[in-house]
């Protein structure tokens, strides 16, 4: 089975986030949002049928850890009430779609974070999400402000009530930014790599880990510029006098493989452990087009995966399936929920 970590639902039905705008107009001007949008079942099939489902069948891949759209959480646009009721709509929709869908899709939450506000606050959603929808974990923004880095880094002690939520549930974290409300990142190009970036940092200079052991989080897009200024990092551990960063940091720490490149993947399998490394392909997400170099769409990630000629049938194993089933232990289990449904196991 080849398992997609990194997913979301950059192609809800329209009248999802129009709704999510009205509630934010709605709020500026001191008005009451309109009633929330009805959306059919099949109006949600013919959005994954026409979207992630068919590219799923072309490119060979069997299943998705789906999300809400990244950009869409927006926790700076409104207070945490308003994002509490925006997280729980999006996290219905996902629902749904995997019910609709339950071979193909396993739900990840989002999280109704605000800046400024605790994370604790996240923590009923999140427990919503995992005992009731069947959800595996979390995505977890590090820049509830949109781009200013206004809170406090993620191993403050503030995160802590989140974290031993997340241990109890035995759910990982995406560290995942949304949108960019600073005209310096663009969300995607600088916005995404910085958070990225600035979370591995942040975990590098703190002790998190020696507080939660157990504790997995996934760093998307490749790690952001980690892997590729691995000898950096490494060297400011050394300089830190912390352990060795595969010690330190690699019993916790994963990145998947939303690299957009042949040299990027490589550069990724030769310097993380394999057993550190998860498929992603983030479709249909930042990337959409054909790289004119290649004749394939950059978002292809799996065949990144497939030419690299030193990865061993064992490693590719591990990529594609065995590492996210390790770190996200409900996976297994939810699969078998889904898959009942249907007159089958996994």
């Amino acid at each position: 089975m080849i398992i997609d970590c990194h997913g979301h639902y950059t192609t809800a039905p329209r009248q999802h986030e129009v709704w999510r705008a009205q509630q934010i107009a709605a709020l500026k001007d001191g008005g009451t949002p309109p009633p929330r949008p009805t959306i059919s079942d099949d109006e949600i099939r013919e959005s994954i049928d026409n979207g992630q489902l068919r590219i799923q069948r072309e490119r060979g891949t069997d299943l998705t850890i789906f999300s809400p759209r990244a950009a869409g959480m927006g926790h700076h646009l409104a207070s945490a009430e308003a994002n509490a009721t925006w997280s729980r709509e999006s996290n219905d929709l996902i629902h749904r779609v995997c019910g609709l869908f339950p071979r193909n899709f396993v739900g990840v939450c989002q999280l109704p974070q605000a800046p400024g506000v605790p994370p604790a606050k996240c923590i009923a959603e999140l427990r919503r999400c995992v005992e009731e929808l069947g959800f595996i974990g979390c995505n977890l923004n590090p820049d509830p402000s949109g781009g200013h880095w206004s809170g406090l880094p993620i191993t403050d002690r503030s995160w802590y009530p989140l974290y031993e939520a997340m241990v109890e549930l035995d759910v990982p974290a995406m560290i995942h930014v949304s949108s960019s409300c600073n005209a310096n990142f663009h969300a995607t190009g600088a916005h995404y790599i910085n958070g990225d970036t600035s979370a591995f940092m942040q975990l590098l200079q703190g002790d998190l880990f020696a507080d939660f052991p157990t504790l997995r989080l996934i760093i998307p897009h490749g790690g952001g510029a980690v892997p590729y200024h691995w000898g950096r990092y490494r060297g400011l551990a050394q300089d830190m006098q912390r352990p060795l960063l595969s010690e330190y940091l690699l019993n916790n720490v994963f990145f998947d493989t939303c690299v957009y490149h042949q040299p990027g993947a490589e550069l990724l399998a030769k310097v993380i452990p394999v057993q550190n490394i998860l498929f992603a392909s983030e479709t249909i997400g930042a990337v959409q087009g054909i790289d004119p170099e290649t004749g394939h769409y950059y978002d292809d990630t799996r065949r990144y995966i497939d030419a690299i000629d030193w990865l061993s049938a064992a490693d590719r194993q591990c990529i594609y399936e065995d590492n996210a089933r390790s770190v996200y232990p409900r996976l297994s289990r939810q699969l078998d929920r889904q898959f009942a449904t249907q007159g089958a196991t996994v």
